[in-house]
């Protein structure tokens, strides 16, 4: 498999930084409507993701909503480093359909741990379906 046909490259997916705001990180999160978003380092290295969960658990452990509190925290005190682990750019054709099943997107890394990308489910069945026509025609 290559994964580079089927990544969608850092520059055109939603990220945020380690260091951004509780808030810009909510703010992103909801303009974008997403579930999850992937968190890097200064390096741009991966270092887990953030969940619409965990923003809502840190509202609810800092008992408050308002914008001036969301300030005082940053995403890396809330991203979780477990969840949706990434793979490498050569990763097996297996790697990646099991990593699929798991998550909803999968970030890509090279082998410094910089993200270079994400493929999404809808990606990889879009490639499976693609190459079980073309093997059927």
């Amino acid at each position: 498999m290559n994964i580079a046909k089927i990544m969608i490259p850092k520059i055109s997916t939603v990220f945020l930084h380690e260091k951004q705001t509780v808030r810009q990180g909510w703010e992103v999160m909801t303009r974008g409507g997403y579930t999850a978003i992937p968190v890097l380092d200064d390096e741009q290295r991966y270092i887990g993701s953030v969940t619409e969960g965990d923003f809502l658990r840190y509202a609810f452990s800092v008992g408050s909503l308002d914008k001036l509190d969301m300030e005082k925290q940053r995403v890396g005190e809330l991203v979780r480093r477990e969840f949706c682990p990434p793979i490498s750019m050569d990763a097996s054709e297996e790697e990646v359909i099991a990593a699929s099943l798991n998550q909803n997107f999968v970030p890509i890394v090279d082998s410094r741990n910089t993200m270079c990308g994400i493929i999404t489910r809808r990606g990889v069945i879009a490639y499976l379906a693609e190459k079980n026509r073309i093997g059927n025609s």
